[in-house]
């Protein structure tokens, strides 16, 4: 049974991919309400989302190939492939400080991905 409810988890994890819910399970069912934070929408060039919501707080480096960007703000996370939204991330708090690589939280890791160690 436990089995069960973890792998229920699992996949109710990957399904949602990298969005902030809330999750329940129910009778041996995952239950998900999507988060209500407003973000960009996919396909939306990096002038359209600082328009929309300004600055970021935070600009990671671009990394590999395709060039992937990260834009941290203030309750979410906007990844780019060049310059078009490919995801926008609920993060559920604050950005991440200046200078950290980590994702904006533990939901916002790579699925299969091992964990960031802690300093």
């Amino acid at each position: 049974m436990q089995i069960r409810i973890l792998a229920a988890l699992a996949c109710g994890c990957v399904v949602t991919g990298l969005a902030l819910a809330d999750t329940v399970v129910v009778n041996d069912q995952v239950q998900v309400r999507e988060s209500q934070v407003d973000r960009p929408k996919r396909g939306s060039t990096m002038g359209d989302v600082e328009k929309r919501f300004g600055a970021p707080v935070n600009r990671h480096p671009t990394v590999g190939a395709p060039p992937i960007t990260r834009w941290d703000y203030n309750g979410f996370s906007v990844f780019f492939e060049h310059d078009r939204v490919i995801h926008a991330v609920a993060t559920g708090g604050m950005a991440p400080a200046a200078g950290s690589d980590a994702p904006a939280s533990a939901s916002d890791a790579a699925p299969g991905a091992a964990p960031a160690p802690q300093q």
